[in-house]
């Protein structure tokens, strides 16, 4: 009863990773193996991955040919279960260059206020606002109090 239990556990934990040609894996590492790889005392902090590869061909059901840098001394073969799919864009660009400070900081200035609220800090209720930050997405949007905000931009009105 308990094999069955867990063998439908192993089978139902399983994922079916297939790649196309064209597609950019990671090569996963064996520090046991490969006598490459420097062993770390902390091996749960290690990286766990190569950098990402190309995909040239797939041999097979289950392996794909990977195109590796030149001089490397490993077969460019590996088994599905090696590899892990890189996900998203490799180059994030922006035609907008970000401004900058003289001390080469990075300046952003409010674009929105998105929420505000009252919050009691010790015997004060303080009014807050959620600000959204220029060069910056909406998640990334902070909690600041409503008196410093006019202070520090006085010429920003929402």
């Amino acid at each position: 009863m308990a094999e069955g239990t867990r063998q439908h556990q192993m089978i139902d934990a399983r994922t079916e990773r297939k790649f196309e040609v064209g597609d950019w894996v990671y090569q996963r590492l064996q520090p046991y193996r490969q006598s490459s790889v420097v062993i770390r005392r902390n091996l749960k902090l290690t990286p766990r991955f190569f950098r990402p590869y190309l995909v040239l061909a797939k041999i097979g059901h289950v392996a794909y040919r990977l195109q590796l840098p030149l001089g490397s001394r490993i077969h460019p073969v590996f088994h599905v279960s090696q590899l892990k799919k890189r996900v998203g864009d490799s180059v994030t660009s922006s035609s907008i260059l970000p401004h900058t400070s003289s001390d080469g900081l990075l300046m952003v200035y409010p674009m929105a206020i998105l929420a505000c609220k009252m919050v009691k800090i010790g015997n004060q209720v303080v009014a807050q606002q959620l600000v959204q930050w220029s060069n910056t997405n909406p998640v990334d949007a902070t909690w600041e109090d409503a008196s410093v905000m006019a202070f520090r931009f006085p010429e920003f009105h929402p």
